[in-house]
């Protein structure tokens, strides 16, 4: 088990002083402790969830709770105000400990210790018929963000993307990739765009031929009962559209881990095991020869209560295949994390539905997001247009690299394109990464791209200003002494330091990378602070010495959340 920083030192204090005040007045309730904006405190006990319960003001119980606890050890100050208990950290006992981390941890701080847990973490999992368009961009940014902070934290992750090669969606594109021609051209040549066309066009014919019904329903039985041509036509067909999503997916830093292949789970038996064993399950119905499980007892009602598991001609769903896929899952990690659109909740509950009906004691967790769209006409080069992720790096990029050339001429063209490219990149995720998941996004690039504000810019600046700051220093002393930063910037700066550790374990426990987010611009406000007010290269002798450690280590606290975001972290801008 890891040692624990301060602010986590000082977190358990706080805790326990908490525990013991509410047992004294009798109110046995869920500790809710949060971070207020800096100045306020340090931690603060909200009392409102209280009120009704003791039948007494927030504020009233707030000056009793408080009056109840006792500064001391890391806790330097305990004060009621306006329904809350404020929290006050000692400084000196954290300022040199924190200090000394960073500049000696650099890459490493605010990491956890290596923990035994494994988690198997499925994000993306689009359905290989065409390339990534915004409304989806939401999913691989939320799980790689969240996969890196897993990681910093000491977790053991896998990074898994489930591709759909077996649906009826995939055989029309495979039927269309064998047998047309296109008859228009793709927007980029890129293979997505291509073979989407193939897919449309199948599509449209299917509308058209019956007969073409019919091929396309044969195909898939062949494709189900492991015909080698049909198989074969199939995977080729989706890995080749595949490679051409995740070339998308490495323009903004993501990388899958592993690719498993729903066919798999057809061909290797595991899908006719599940069918035969649902069978036999009491809440098995049969109708005109198709199969499915009666789940009103699960807390699912109306219609959705019957979940089919095989048609009437024995093939299976999409459905079935899935509840394979994750009893496989179960079998080779400890937690199973599903990123998934806020439509795919129902479906989540059939499955943990269907999991307990076949004995497995896990259900997968779900980090539920709301999709992103655009102001109406965003992006648009033609009405109704989907707006692909390919086009939403591009612009991103290209507005980045004008507000780039406003502010540095004295740059290189290849200099400024690189900058561009980071920053656009980072806007893009970070202001995806900065909402919480449930909650809708419209992505407006006037906020992405502000320099002054809660974005990406603003972020990778302070990196790169502490950069430049350490560049110009020379040689100094990296022995600083943390009691000579003494002013209430430099304290609060320090302050924000000591939490990342803290803010690390917060969101990879709560499965909430949007927390880190908002710590990184709150770090580089404070980072801001401390510059504006405090001279560090002019400073003289060892307090000089100390501005610059304390330059170094907001460096690395900046780069570590940065690298944790998904974010590259600039040397300059």
């Amino acid at each position: 088990m890891r040692e624990l920083g301060t602010f986590e030192q000082f977190r358990e204090q706080v805790a326990r002083e908490v525990g013991e005040a509410l047992k004294d007045i009798g109110a046995v309730a869920e500790m809710v402790l949060e971070k207020p904006p800096s100045g306020l405190a340090d931690l603060a006990l909200p009392c409102f969830h209280l009120a009704k319960k003791l039948r007494k003001a927030p504020d009233s119980i707030a000056k009793d709770l408080a009056g109840r606890m006792r500064p001391g050890g890391m806790i330097e100050r305990i004060e009621a105000r306006g329904g809350y208990v404020n929290f006050f950290l000692r400084f000196s006992e954290m300022a040199q400990t924190v200090l000394d981390d960073a500049l000696s941890k650099k890459e490493g701080y605010g990491a956890g210790a290596s923990k035994k847990t494994r988690i198997l973490l499925e994000h993306t999992s689009v359905n290989p018929t065409g390339p990534i368009h915004v409304g989806r961009a939401r999913n691989p940014i939320i799980g790689d963000t969240l996969a890196r902070i897993l990681r910093h934290a000491g977790y053991a992750v896998t990074t898994e993307f489930y591709v759909n090669d077996v649906g009826r969606q995939v055989v029309v594109m495979s039927w269309g990739v064998k047998h047309l021609k296109l008859d228009a051209e793709p927007e980029r040549d890129k293979d997505d765009y291509r073979y989407v066309l193939y897919y449309q066009q199948a599509n449209r014919m299917l509308e058209e031929k019956p007969d073409v019904v019919n091929e396309i329903d044969d195909m898939l039985y062949k494709l189900e009962h492991g015909d080698p041509g049909v198989v074969g036509l199939a995977k080729e067909t989706c890995e080749t559209v595949l490679r051409a999503i995740m070339e998308s997916l490495e323009r903004i830093n993501i990388s899958i881990d592993r690719f498993t292949f729903e066919s798999r789970f057809v061909q290797d038996g595991s899908v006719d095991r599940v069918i035969q064993k649902l069978k036999q399950s009491e809440h098995c119905r049969e109708e005109e020869g198709a199969y499915h499980l009666e789940l009103e007892s699960f807390g699912i009602s109306g219609r959705e209560t019957k979940w089919v598991f095989t048609r009437s001609d024995g093939t299976s769903l999409y459905t079935t295949r899935d509840l394979a896929y994750h009893m496989d899952k179960f079998a080779r990690t400890d937690i199973a994390i599903n990123v998934l659109g806020e439509d795919q909740k129902l479906g989540m509950q059939e499955l943990a539905a269907a999991l307990e009906i076949m004995g497995v004691g896990k259900k997968p967790e779900v980090v539920y997001y709301a999709f992103v769209s655009l102001p109406e006409g965003r992006m648009s080069t033609r009405k109704g247009r989907v707006v692909n992720l390919d086009d939403l790096v591009e612009e991103a990029v290209e507005l980045a690299y004008e507000e780039v050339k406003k502010r540095r001429t004295d740059l290189s063209e290849e200099r400024m394109r690189d900058i561009a490219r980071i920053v656009g990149i980072g806007a893009l995720r970070f202001n995806i990464a900065r909402i919480q998941p449930e909650k809708q996004i419209v992505f407006k690039w006037e906020d992405a791209l502000n320099f002054e504000g809660s974005s990406a810019p603003f972020v990778q600046y302070a990196h790169a200003r502490a950069c430049s700051i350490l560049a110009k220093a020379g040689e100094w002393n990296r022995s600083a002494d943390a009691k000579l930063l003494t002013s209430d910037s430099e304290k609060a700066l320090l302050k924000m330091i000591a939490a990342f550790g803290s803010v690390i374990q917060e969101c990879a426990e709560g499965r909430k990378p949007h927390i880190l987010a908002v710590y990184s611009q709150d770090l580089a406000a404070e980072f801001n602070q401390f510059y504006r007010y405090m001279p560090v290269l002019k400073a003289e002798g060892a307090t000089r010495d100390a501005r610059l450690g304390l330059v170094e280590a907001s460096m690395w606290t900046l780069r570590n959340a940065l690298t944790c975001l998904g974010l590259e972290a600039p040397q300059e801008m």
